[in-house]
């Protein structure tokens, strides 16, 4: 009998992280469950989820990154999938350059940029090691666009995409590494932007915004995807299109 596969999932309390948790677990994945904060949540959902485990771990410093992967791989003795899904933003108009002080960029960059890479790279071992390693790292549509919540998560999630390219080019063929970049997606934080909203659902050929389900089926697609790396998968209703 092939031993059941196991996927961690960061920044998984919650929102697009905790659906994708749900979706793996549903396609026979043991999942780990991570946040750096909201551990009732996290506990919450691990309990839901038949053999899933939950971590707290800030992935922006470097030893809590590396013990998370630790105590995954310990826990279940394996690691076949990640999903860099944790990530923070702060709300900056893109013309108040001032407001967008190197603070607010060192703490975007630290969590987006930084904490996915030490996670990345303390998994890449465990994942060479399970022979069909993948990784699926959520961007964002502003990534590639003049959009976002600020300059500094804009440019953060554009810095993962490539990321995302030169990981494929370095670690396959054990490793495959991809991205989903999600549009307007319906969450708690995206819920007070009531012009955004409308106007997505108007102007998108599929004619409303995302949902968290949305991104995860669009994770689950490639991991699933054998013959594909290196790609960032918009998932944004067709909004780019716009």
């Amino acid at each position: 009998m092939t031993e059941q596969r196991v996927a961690l999932v960061t920044g998984s309390s919650a929102g697009i992280g905790a659906a994708v948790a749900r979706r793996l677990s549903r396609a026979g994945y043991r999942v780990a469950v991570n946040s750096a904060r909201s551990p009732e949540a996290g506990l919450e959902l691990a309990r839901s989820l038949p053999d899933a485990f939950y971590v707290q771990a800030d992935i922006a410093e470097e030893h809590a990154a590396r013990h998370l992967v630790e105590q995954v791989v310990d826990h279940y003795g394996r690691l076949d999938v990640l999903v860099n899904n944790a990530g923070t933003t702060r709300f900056i108009p893109h013309a108040d350059l001032a407001a967008a002080t190197p603070k607010v960029w060192r703490e975007i960059f630290d969590v987006n940029v930084i904490g996915t890479w030490q996670v990345t790279v303390a998994a890449v071992p465990h994942l060479r090691a399970s022979g069909d390693g993948a990784v699926v790292t959520v961007s964002s549509i502003a990534g590639s666009r003049p959009a976002g919540s600020s300059i500094p998560y804009a440019v953060s999630k554009a810095a993962l995409e490539h990321l995302t390219r030169l990981l494929a080019s370095t670690l396959g063929p054990e490793i495959r590494v991809n991205a989903v970049a999600p549009g307007l997606i319906d969450t708690a934080w995206t819920e007070p932007l009531t012009g955004p909203r409308e106007q997505v659902a108007a102007l998108a050929p599929l004619r409303r915004i995302g949902t968290v389900d949305d991104v995860a089926a669009a994770v689950l697609g490639l991991i699933d995807s054998r013959y594909t790396t290196g790609s960032v998968l918009l998932a944004d209703g067709g909004a780019h299109l716009r």
